[in-house]
Order: structure tokens, then sequence, then C-alpha cells
């Protein structure tokens, strides 16, 4: 039994699924938090090699 069957026993036996619940609705909106902020600074990291490679173009011209 892992952690989480567990904690969700433990939880369900004292007849208060209003935490359960909440804990898991926090949990997976942290979840897509982490996710987009990996992807807007991946965004970010890709804009940046864009711009310079634009601005050592331009130093060539």
């Amino acid at each position: 039994m892992n952690i989480a069957d567990r904690v969700a026993e433990a939880v369900i036996s004292r007849g208060d699924l209003a935490h359960l619940a909440l804990f898991v609705w926090a949990s997976g909106a942290s979840a897509l938090l982490a996710m987009t902020l990996r992807d807007l600074f991946a965004a970010n990291r890709r804009f940046d090699e864009f711009v310079r490679e634009l601005s050592l173009f331009n130093r060539r011209q």
C-alpha cells in the first residue's frame, strides 16, 4: 500500500471527503501551474535564442 492509499484511507475513515476533494483539486492545480511555468520558461529561452541569432545576423549585414 503506497502513501497515497494510506492518506486516502485515513481521510475516508474519518468521513472528511471534502478535504480529500480539496486536496486532489489543489494538487492538480499545482501540477498544472508547474507544467505551465516549465513551458513558459522553455518558450522564453527559445525566444531569447531567436533574438540573439537575429542580432548576430544583423551585425553581419
